[in-house]
This record gives structure tokens, C-alpha cells and sequence, in this order.
């Protein structure tokens, strides 16, 4: 029988923020305070200037500033609750819901921006086109601004199949929601850039509504990405591969066979297991081969 005085060495908390996290917080701060004051800018030279390629981009950092709001609250709200005992495994997946949360709304707006520039094509208006390339080339420089402060100096893409699959383990669904607004954020802006120098000219003028049209779609393709991926962390969805190292690490000495296998996503490059198995090792052994699979932060063993 275990002793008091062991079970309490055993006891162990449930913290599975990323190991950027307090620094993300502030840099997701810093590039709230910086886009808020451009979104305003925007939006306001947009009415006044009358272009909806720079409404859109208005808008559309109208959208990356609630998202990026979002992510700062869910920073917050995740450290302040790390301890709390009623989450059970910990607050580590309060950045992927704000991550859905905030994609939900692009969603919206998304559609939103593409309505009113199909009305716009069909019913052109006076653009000013030099004032509203001069605030356009503005927001661009703020989105790079921005890209640079919540990037850290961090790779955001793997190279080959396997960093591929070890970055999926291990990015935080939060910031890399806010970093790729950013990204998709500075795009509309080029595509606002685009249309107003073609606009003023070569007389383009139907072709920024079109740009509106193109932010329009590059904002739903983003919100429909960062929906799959965060709704596939917050149903628990399981990820094969990580599934295959474990019964590799568990299976390939021979003497034991998993039937039982649960994987899911607890925190930023942190995995909870359930291993149920059959045969000659003991659960012990079982529990020091997969000290192997770095990802598994929480495991219960359980043999038949």
C-alpha cells in the first residue's frame, strides 16, 4: 500500500501552457495598441476617400484587432486559471478556442467585404485614388510591423514531412492565429496597393472593387483553415502519427500489445495518453518506453 507521504510526491499539477506563452501575451499586446490606431485610420480614409479596396483593409484589421484582443484575453485568462483545479488538464487549449472564436468572426466579415464590393463593381463610385494609396501603404507597413513582432525570431513553417508533423505537436494554435491574420492582413493590402495604382493610372476603376472581392475570399480560406484545425484540438481529435509512435515505442520489444489507445492535444506541444495493454511487461515498463515520445505530457497506463 502506498504510503500518505508517497502519494503526495506522486501528486503532480496540470499546467500545459507553451513555453512562449507570457512572452507572446506581450507581443500579441504590442500589436493590438499598433493596429488599432491603423484600423481607425483606414476605415475612416476609406469613407472619405471612397475606396472599397481600402474599406476592406480597414475592415479586415478591424477583424485581426478583435483577433489578436481575443488571443491576448485567452493568454490571460489561461495563466490566471493555470491552477485551477476545476480544469481538469489544464488551460492549455483556451488559446485554441479563441482561435475558433476569432476565425468564426473573420468568417462573417469575409462575406461581409465581398456583398458590399460585388454592389460596388456594379455600381462604381469615385475613388480618390493617391490619398487612399498613401494610407494603404501605411497599413502595409504596420502589417509587416506587426508580422515581425509576433514572429519572436520563431520558424512558423517545417521544411520537410517530419518538421512538418513535429511543428503540428507543437505550435500554438493562439499566436499562430494572429500571426497568420497578419500575413493574410498585409496581402489585402497589397491587393489594395494593386488596385489603386491601376485605378489612377490606367483607369481601372472596377478593379478595386475586385480587390475587395480577392481580400474578401483570402480572409474566408484563412477562417476556414483556422477552423479545422482548432475545432480537430477542441473535439479531441487524435493525430495518427504521434498515435503510430507509441505503439511503436510500446509494441516493439515483443512482449507487449496495445488494445486500448487515447491521444489528445492538452496544451502547445502538449499530448495526454490513455495506453491500455496486454502481455508480459509491466505497467512500469510500459510507462518509461514512452518517456520516448517527448509530446506526452500526461499519461494513465493500464494493463490486462
Amino acid at each position: 500500500m502506498t504510503a500518505p507521504g508517497d502519494i503526495d510526491a506522486l501528486a503532480h499539477d496540470h499546467v500545459f501552457l507553451g513555453d512562449s506563452h507570457d512572452d507572446n501575451t506581450r507581443r500579441t499586446l504590442w500589436v493590438v495598441a499598433l493596429t488599432t490606431i491603423m484600423m481607425v485610420g483606414e476605415i475612416v480614409a476609406g469613407t472619405v476617400f471612397n475606396s472599397m479596396a481600402l474599406l476592406a483593409d480597414g475592415f479586415h484589421m478591424a477583424t485581426h484587432a478583435v483577433a489578436l484582443a481575443i488571443a491576448a484575453g485567452a493568454y490571460a485568462y489561461a495563466r490566471r486559471n493555470a491552477h485551477n483545479r476545476r480544469f481538469t488538464f489544464g488551460t492549455g487549449k483556451v488559446g485554441d478556442l479563441a482561435g475558433f472564436a476569432s476565425a468564426l468572426v473573420l468568417a462573417i466579415i469575409a462575406i461581409g467585404i465581398a456583398v458590399e464590393s460585388v454592389q460596388r463593381l456594379f455600381n462604381p463610385s469615385t475613388v480618390a485614388f493617391g490619398e487612399a494609396t498613401v494610407i494603404a501603404v501605411i497599413g502595409l507597413i504596420v502589417n509587416i510591423a506587426s508580422a515581425f513582432l509576433l514572429s519572436g525570431g520563431h520558424h512558423h513553417h517545417g521544411h520537410d514531412h517530419h518538421d512538418h508533423h513535429h511543428g503540428a505537436h507543437h505550435r500554438d494554435n493562439n499566436m499562430r492565429s494572429a500571426f497568420m491574420h497578419v500575413l493574410a492582413d498585409a496581402l489585402t493590402s497589397v491587393l489594395a496597393i494593386a488596385a489603386l495604382i491601376a485605378g489612377r493610372y490606367l483607369g481601372w476603376v472596377w478593379l478595386d472593387p475586385v480587390m475587395g472581392i480577392v481580400g474578401g475570399i483570402v480572409i474566408a480560406a484563412w477562417a476556414w483553415n483556422l477552423l479545422r484545425d482548432t475545432a480537430a484540438v477542441l473535439l479531441d481529435t487524435s493525430d495518427p502519427h504521434l498515435e503510430q509512435e507509441i505503439r511503436d515505442e510500446v509494441e516493439r520489444p515483443g512482449d507487449a500489445r496495445i488494445f486500448d489507445l487515447h491521444v489528445w492535444r492538452v496544451g502547445p506541444g502538449a499530448h495526454a495518453a490513455i495506453v491500455g495493454f496486454a502481455g508480459g511487461a509491466s505497467t512500469e515498463t510500459v510507462r518509461q518506453r514512452l518517456t520516448a515520445v517527448h509530446e506526452l505530457q500526461h499519461v494513465t497506463v493500464e494493463a490486462r
